[in-house]
């Protein structure tokens, strides 16, 4: 039964990954990335149709910036993942520490950055508009998530929703007593 167990993406909690996950949501982040990935790859290198403005940003400009945004995804997902594992299995307990106290969804989050870290490299505007794309598809399943977390854990939920944002993290942690 322990196999049927997963983590939520949002706030951490045992769950079962059949009934709390979207249906679609391990499918459509891989295919959300593979099609960024290939949109990116042909217009920042290849046929070059979208990145005009990269002639007029300095290439140290561009790539401070895409270090910065990579350096907070990579803290908001491993601070997340490290939030995730250390959890009792099965305790069924909505935890709010660890970059779940900074941003709702910090794996989504991070993974959303590590996107517009990949778009400041090239500014490439046909990755930014494939990056709007993809953030819809993350708010979709984080709204789908949330639905349920609501359900699970009612008013504790609600202020934990009150407190810490779903997108853009929070500089100070949230205070819960």
């Amino acid at each position: 039964m322990a196999a049927s167990n997963a983590m939520i993406n949002g706030p951490r909690v045992k769950r079962d990954a059949a009934s709390d996950e979207h249906p679609y949501g391990h499918v459509g982040q891989i295919i959300c990335l593979l099609v960024f990935l290939i949109l990116w790859i042909l217009d920042s290198f290849v046929f070059r149709f979208s990145t005009f403005l990269a002639q007029s940003v300095p290439d140290y400009i561009r790539w401070t910036a895409a270090a910065a945004v990579f350096g907070l995804s990579v803290y908001l997902i491993r601070n997340g993942h490290r939030a995730v594992l250390d959890e009792t299995p099965g305790d069924g307990q909505l935890i709010k520490d660890g970059s779940f106290d900074h941003l709702r969804h910090p794996l989504y989050g991070g993974s959303l950055l590590i996107y517009l870290s990949l778009f400041f490299v090239s500014l490439s505007l046909i990755s930014l508009a494939a990056f709007a794309v993809v953030f819809l598809f993350y708010n979709v399943i984080a709204t789908y998530e949330e639905k349920i977390l609501d359900q699970k854990f009612g008013q504790e939920y609600r202020e934990y929703k009150r407190k810490v944002p779903k997108w853009i993290p929070r500089l100070r942690p949230a205070r819960f007593v």
